[in-house]
C-alpha cells in the first residue's frame, strides 16, 4: 500500500461514523471518516500508512452486522469528462 486512506465497502446501511471510527481505532489513529450514507461504503484516513495496512489486514473480510467488510486502499478520484453542450 502507498497511502493511508482506506475504502470500506459492503457496510450495513445503518452503520454510523462513530461505529466505524471505533472499529478502526483498534488498529491505529483514525483522522477522518467520510460515510456515504445510503450507499454502503465509506472512506477513512488513518494517521500512518502502517496503521492503514494493519487495519486492512485485520478488518478485510470481517463479519460486521452480518456483512463481510471489504477494506482496501482508496484510489484517487477519477476525473470526470464534461459532456458537451452548446456554447
Amino acid at each position: 500500500m502507498k497511502g493511508k486512506k482506506l475504502y470500506v465497502g459492503n457496510l450495513d446501511y445503518g452503520v454510523s461514523r462513530e461505529e466505524l471510527e471505533q472499529l478502526f481505532s483498534a488498529h491505529g489513529e483514525v483522522l477522518h471518516v467520510q460515510l456515504i450514507e445510503g450507499k454502503g461504503f465509506a472512506f477513512l484516513e488513518m494517521s500512518t500508512q502502517a496503521e492503514a495496512e494493519r487495519a486492512k489486514k485485520e478488518l478485510n473480510g470481517l463479519d460486521h452486522k452480518g456483512r463481510n467488510l471489504f477494506v482496501d486502499e482508496a484510489k484517487p478520484p477519477r476525473s470526470r469528462k464534461r459532456r458537451g453542450g452548446r456554447g
